[in-house]
């Protein structure tokens, strides 16, 4: 038997490749849009890829699987639910695919999507059991997907906690392989990095699956519910509609060129560092580095989807890279990239915009000599509430649209954040949208100035949830 787990790093994503060798055949659930992966693995293994399963209507990333099926001629399948409007052969719960000795069995698993799909797979050489699940995005390590994305919350709750009593019903020993690993929008913060888990580890330490009573476990899963990411629909339609089979291929550009664009409304995207944007980097920029988990999605919270993008990085590859991971969530207005990177820009002698980076404790001193500096924390609601520093303003980097009405644009604004890398996004949008003088607060954030010592206040809500 063939089992292969592919991880989109950048989104969160799982996506897998089955099979049997002996019968040189191959399955791939819920292929991502680059699907290099998919034939090299399949060329490598010898085996045909004829068949392509989706779990649901995936709504924080693009699929791929017009991609694979124009490339090998596979058929899709995805549950009737789905209604796509591409070719395909739906199916229904308890329908069975047939992979030499693999067999694949769909659970139908609504409440993320009322078409939600699991997968289960019995290995007719070792037992009739189910060894392995792919869970998409229902059942997580650590936690559950988010019911928002397709119905009401409540009644999506609902739904997921339902489809839960038939999967803890699989075998203790059955093995979890989801759809998603933390970091990824369609889950909680519960959820985790690992790869994996089982029926029987979930069942006893995931903690949302401890609560049996359907109210207490809607309330639960609806109160530590994100904002909704900005395009899902638009990602929704994308996966159900005419299957997408091309990618998106940049332009290079001449500084002239990028200056042209910006001036008629395109938005330029630094892929580099923040230190390398904190130091120089085109007036007007946005700073959301390629080189740490999440470009894709903070690209898409910030970015309209009918604007041209430039993207400027250390040199092409790094545009090249940085318009894949745009074009997994289904940004594909890329207008070109700046052509040699920030060097060709620095070359001609153009104009540079700067951003001064201070750490925690350089803006303790900072607030201490001037008490009217203007702290800006762009974290989410719940960290907000665990914490912040007295007098700063709360909007999340996704909301900052304008300069806060509470501050006043020609004072300092320092952009603060958990990490720094969320407080990066924001100085350049609150540069951007014409604050004077903005701080990066780096490296890490809030956290650190309470261990630090340094006085925090706690939303009142917050202390009752501890207690």
């Amino acid at each position: 038997m063939i089992f292969r787990q592919i991880t989109h790093d950048d989104l969160g994503c799982a996506s897998y490749l089955v099979g049997d060798s002996t019968a040189g055949v191959a399955v791939v659930v819920d292929p991502r849009f680059e699907i290099d992966i998919y034939l090299d693995l399949a060329r490598y293994m010898n085996v045909r890829i004829e068949h392509i399963l989706e779990t649901h209507n995936h709504a924080d990333h693009v699929s791929g699987h017009g991609r694979l099926a124009a490339a090998t001629g596979a058929t899709i399948h995805v549950h009737r639910l789905a209604e796509p409007e591409y070719d395909h052969e739906p199916f229904d719960d308890g329908w069975e695919l047939a992979v030499g000795d693999l067999v694949i069995r769909a659970l139908h698993t609504p409440g993320h999507r009322p078409e939600h799909t699991a997968f289960a797979l019995i290995d007719g050489n070792r037992g009739p059991e189910p060894w392995a699940l792919l869970s998409g995005d229902t059942l997580f390590v650590g936690d559950v997907a988010r019911p928002d994305l397709a119905v009401d919350k409540s009644e999506g709750a609902r739904g997921i906690f339902t489809s839960l009593q038939s999967i803890l019903a699989l075998p203790s020993e059955c093995e979890v392989w989801p759809g998603h690993l933390g970091g990824s929008m369609c889950g909680g913060p519960g959820m985790d990095m690992k790869v994996s888990s089982t029926i029987g580890y979930e069942r006893a330490h995931n903690p949302i699956l401890s609560e049996t009573d359907q109210d207490s476990f809607v309330e639960q899963s609806i109160a530590k519910l994100g904002p909704q990411p900005p395009n899902f629909q638009a990602i929704v339609a994308l996966n159900r509609g005419p299957l997408l089979t091309s990618g998106v291929e940049p332009l290079p550009l001449t500084p002239r060129q990028v200056e042209v664009k910006q001036s008629e409304g395109a938005l330029l995207v630094d892929v580099r560092t923040d230190r390398q944007f904190d130091d120089a980097h085109i007036p007007g920029a946005l700073c959301i580095t390629k080189l740490n988990a999440g470009f894709g999605s903070k690209l898409a919270w910030v970015a309209d989807r009918e604007q041209d993008i430039i993207l400027v990085g250390r040199d092409d590859e790094d545009a090249r890279e940085a318009s894949k991971l745009a074009t997994a969530v289904g940004i594909r207005r890329i207008a070109g990239f700046l052509h040699g990177g920030m060097t060709s820009w620095r070359e001609e002698g153009r104009p540079v915009g700067r951003i001064e980076r201070v750490t925690v404790d350089e803006l303790h001193e900072r607030l201490d000599a001037d008490p009217e500096l203007q702290i800006l924390d762009v974290r989410a609601q719940g960290e907000w509430d665990a914490g912040h520093i007295p007098g700063s303003v709360h909007v999340p980097y996704h909301d900052v649209t304008e300069v806060p009405e509470a501050f006043d644009p020609a004072r300092p604004i320092a952009a603060i954040c958990g990490s720094g890398q969320r407080a990066s996004l924001a100085a350049s949008l609150l540069a951007l949208h014409g604050a004077a003088t903005v701080l990066h607060v780096t490296p890490f954030g809030v956290p650190a100035w309470g261990r630090a010592g340094y006085a925090l206040d706690v939303e009142e809500a917050s202390v009752a949830a501890a207690s």
